[in-house]
C-alpha cells in the first residue's frame, strides 16, 4: 500500500513538474509572438510610409512630364511658326536679290559708263582724299589731285541726278527698300521666335530632368518598400510559429490538467468508496451513525 502511494505521489509530482515547464515554454513562446507582432507591425508602418511617400513621388513624376509635354507641344508651335516665318524671309530674300539685281541693270543702262558705278566713283574719291591727307605733295602734284577730286565729285553728282531723276529707278529704289524691311521683320520675327522656342525647349528639358531625378527616389522608395515588407513576412511567418507553439502547448497543457483532474476525482471516488464501506461495516456491527455518516452510505449507494 504505502508502495502504491509513493507511486502516486511521484506521478502527480511528476505532472505538475511537467505543467510547470510546459507552462515556462507557452510563456516564451507567447513572449517571441508579442514581439515579432510588434516588429512585423513596425515594419508594416514603415512599409506604408515608403507606398506614401513612393506614391507620392510618382505623381510629381507625372505632373513634370505632363509639363514636360506641354512645353514640348508648345515648342513645336514655335518651331512651326519659326520654319512658316523663315519661309517668308527667304522668299523676301529672293526678292530683294531680284530688285537689287534689277535697279543694277536698270542704273548701268542710264549712267555713260556702266562699269564705273556710284559705289567705285566713291571708293575712288576716298582713296585720293586719304593720299591728299597722307602724302607730302607739290604744289602741282597736289592741285592736280585736287582737280581730280573735283572732277570725280562732279561726275559722282551727274550720275546720281541722273539716278534720281529716272522714275524707274527710284520706283525700283523704294520697291527695293520696302523688301529690305519686309525681310528683316520676317527675321526679327524668326530669332524672336527661335528664342522663345529655346526657352521653352530648355524649360521642358529641366522638367524631364527632375522627372528623372523624382524617379529615381520613386524607385528607391520602392526598393525601402520592398525590403520593409519581405522583412514584415518574414516577422510575420515568425509570429505565427510562435501562435501556432502556444496553441501546441496550450492544448498539451489542458490535456494533462483535464487527466489531472480526472485522476484526482477518481481518488476522490475511490477515497469515498473507502470511507462509505468502513461506515457500512460498523453499521452492520450494528454501531451507531451520525446524520452525515448516513448520508455518506447513501451517496455512496450503500443504503
Amino acid at each position: 500500500m504505502n508502495s502504491l502511494k509513493n507511486e502516486l505521489l511521484d506521478s502527480a509530482l511528476i505532472m505538475t513538474e511537467l505543467l510547470e515547464e510546459l507552462e515556462e515554454k507557452k510563456d516564451k513562446a507567447n513572449y517571441r509572438a508579442e514581439k515579432y507582432k510588434r516588429l512585423r507591425n513596425g515594419k508594416n508602418d514603415d512599409a506604408n510610409k515608403w507606398v506614401e511617400k513612393r506614391d507620392r513621388l510618382n505623381a510629381e513624376v507625372r505632373e513634370l512630364i505632363e509639363k514636360g509635354n506641354e512645353l514640348k507641344e508648345e515648342r513645336n508651335g514655335f518651331n512651326e511658326k519659326v520654319q512658316e516665318y523663315k519661309e517668308k524671309r527667304n522668299e523676301m530674300n529672293k526678292k530683294v536679290n531680284e530688285l537689287s539685281k534689277k535697279l543694277e541693270r536698270e542704273k548701268n543702262k542710264v549712267l555713260p559708263d556702266g562699269n564705273r558705278t556710284i559705289k567705285k566713283i566713291e571708293k575712288e574719291i576716298e582713296e585720293l582724299e586719304f593720299k591728299q591727307m597722307t602724302n607730302v605733295l607739290s604744289s602741282e602734284k597736289e592741285k592736280e589731285l585736287v582737280d581730280k577730286i573735283s572732277d570725280l565729285k562732279q561726275e559722282l553728282d551727274k550720275r546720281r541726278k541722273l539716278i534720281e531723276e529716272n522714275e524707274l529707278i527710284c520706283e525700283l529704289s523704294s520697291e527695293l527698300e520696302e523688301a529690305k524691311e519686309e525681310a528683316e521683320k520676317y527675321h526679327d520675327k524668326v530669332s524672336e521666335l527661335a528664342e522663345g522656342a529655346q526657352e521653352l525647349h530648355d524649360k521642358m528639358l529641366e522638367n524631364y530632368q527632375k522627372a528623372d531625378e523624382v524617379r529615381t527616389r520613386a524607385d528607391e522608395a520602392q526598393e525601402n518598400f520592398l525590403k520593409a515588407k519581405k522583412k514584415a513576412d518574414e516577422y510575420h511567418e515568425k509570429h505565427i510559429e510562435a501562435v501556432n507553439e502556444v496553441q501546441d502547448y496550450s492544448k498539451i497543457i489542458s490535456g494533462l490538467k483535464n487527466k489531472q483532474r480526472k485522476a484526482k476525482r477518481k481518488k476522490e471516488e475511490s477515497k469515498a468508496q473507502k470511507e462509505a464501506k468502513d461506515l457500512y461495516d460498523k453499521f452492520k456491527k450494528g454501531e451507531k451513525l451520525g446524520t452525515e455518516d448516513i448520508m455518506t452510505l447513501q451517496k455512496a449507494g450503500l443504503l
